[in-house]
């Protein structure tokens, strides 16, 4: 571990970054509704004043090299490392998620594996022509001031994604987390800063009109956000003007199709956090799984039984495993959606009230059978803590209503036979296919969306790219 690293408890994160008393914006504990601390309000005028101190900062940051540049990311990820513990405690409270389980402390440890993995990832010049008849190498450089725009639901982990890539390949950032999470990021960035130069990399937590003057500003050559497709389609508007380059992962609607030949007590435990982890709130979630008739009650009574026997509750205590949705515009669309398929004859098999003895944003695992497509249960995004199951009987019929959405983020094929479930990944519109799993990512393995589930890859040498400029050098 780097020796200019320093630990910090929860409080001191918090004190180092939030607004003078009086002069920020209360951020409530998404649990229980205490005030964690006042986020900064800037102005798009201090937008203004980071990109030109990041536009300032580019060349020299470029010109350490891709060596030195590594060199200082691995010390950012001791730098989080050494403070592991208060960050995932902040992003608890904040965000909502349990420290335990696939969640805060999950999240935290993704950010230094993900900050190595970008350090570390060779991207060497690729000889295009060698022969008689010339000589041409394609290489990428550095595209300049990265603008990366963040979400609320795993605010640290997709920062860092955007980030990590981005300070790799020689680019400055100008991070605007959500309104929703900002303090958690906001510590994130000032533990990052204790290592790199300055202005290489800064926060600016602002409302929406920071985010578009972000994504339409002169001085930004490249946009990375992450969040609904309503607001990429907005930044796109918005980049017109600046040409900035895209890197859009926007929302997704994910199918599951379970065949015929599998086994619903093998497949339960990935079914259900497949479509649960994060209390449901993350983009390449499964959101609506198609079920074979003969095993569809067997799938369904499997998934009841892990949804009452997981632990819900304050993220602090350590037995909690799901949290409570983080802001009551979500928790209403979850209920909305829940409230209507009820309403139309689906069986609401566990769940489907709100845990109001938990606190106000908790809504227990709803499983939701004898549910149809055209239910807006299964067309619409839910993000959050209830699975449609959908009854088929022919397989094309399955694929069919898989691809029928705008959404073409992820999905997924269950089965025992690996051959019969890679052809019909094969034939699914989703940027990612698991087979027998739903939403694992790899640093190594590109990720990205088709459809209205956005463009451009992140992870690996493809995320390394997407954050650089090609250039070929010929003769």
């Amino acid at each position: 571990m780097s020796d200019i690293t320093r630990t910090r408890d929860e409080t001191a994160l918090v004190a180092r970054v939030q607004a003078a008393d009086g002069e920020g914006r209360d951020i409530h504990d998404a649990a229980t509704g205490a005030v964690i601390g006042q986020a900064p309000v800037h102005t798009v005028a201090d937008l203004d004043d980071a990109i030109a101190r990041a536009k300032a900062a580019q060349p020299a940051w470029e010109g350490l090299g891709h060596g030195k540049r590594a060199e200082l990311l691995l010390a950012a990820a001791d730098a989080i490392e050494a403070n592991a513990e208060p960050l995932a405690r902040l992003l608890s409270r904040e965000q909502g998620k349990p420290l335990s389980g696939p969640n805060a402390r999950f999240e935290v440890g993704a950010c230094a594996t993900w900050l190595r993995d970008a350090a570390t990832t060779p991207l060497e010049p690729q000889v295009l022509v060698d022969d008689e008849s010339g000589y041409a190498e394609l290489s990428y450089r550095a595209v300049g001031v990265v603008g990366a725009i963040g979400p609320w639901n795993w605010p640290l982990m997709i920062s860092i994604w955007q980030i990590a890539p981005a300070l790799r390949m020689g680019d400055t950032v100008v991070a605007k987390p959500s309104e929703y999470t900002p303090l958690s990021v906001l510590a994130l960035v000032d533990i990052l800063n204790e290592v790199l130069p300055p202005d290489v990399l800064i926060a600016v937590s602002g409302g929406r009109d920071v985010g578009a003057r972000l994504a339409s500003h002169p001085d930004i050559d490249k946009v990375m956000f992450t969040g609904s497709t309503a607001t990429g389609r907005r930044i796109i508007e918005g980049s017109a003007g600046n040409l900035a380059r895209l890197t859009l992962e926007l929302g997704g609607n994910d199918a599951g199709i379970v065949l015929p030949d599998a086994d619903p007590a093998a497949i339960a435990e990935g079914l259900f956090w497949g479509a649960f982890i994060n209390t449901g709130q993350t983009c390449a979630a499964l959101k609506r799984l198609y079920v074979h008739d003969s095993l569809y009650d067997e799938v369904v009574a499997a998934l009841a039984d892990l949804a009452r026997a997981t632990p819900m509750g304050v993220g602090l205590d350590e037995g909690n495993v799901l949290g409570p949705l983080q802001n009551r515009q979500q928790f209403d669309i979850v209920k909305r959606l829940v409230d209507d398929a009820a309403s139309r004859g689906a069986r609401i098999v566990t769940g489907g009230t709100p845990a109001t003895e938990l606190g106000e944003l908790f809504f227990p695992v709803t499983i939701v059978a004898d549910v149809e497509d055209g239910v807006p249960l299964v067309d619409e995004e839910q993000f959050g803590p209830a699975l449609p199951v959908i009854r088929y009987t022919d397989v094309e019929d399955a694929i069919a209503s898989a691809n029928r959405l705008e959404a073409g983020l992820g999905a997924s094929v269950w089965s025992t036979d690996r051959a019969a479930a890679r052809e019909v990944a094969a034939r699914l519109q989703a940027g990612t296919v698991w087979i027998n799993g739903h939403g694992g990512l790899h640093p190594k393995v590109p990720f990205g969306g088709v459809k209205g589930s956005g463009y451009g890859l992140e992870f690996g040498v493809e995320g390394l790219k997407s954050v650089a400029v090609p250039q070929v050098i010929s003769g």
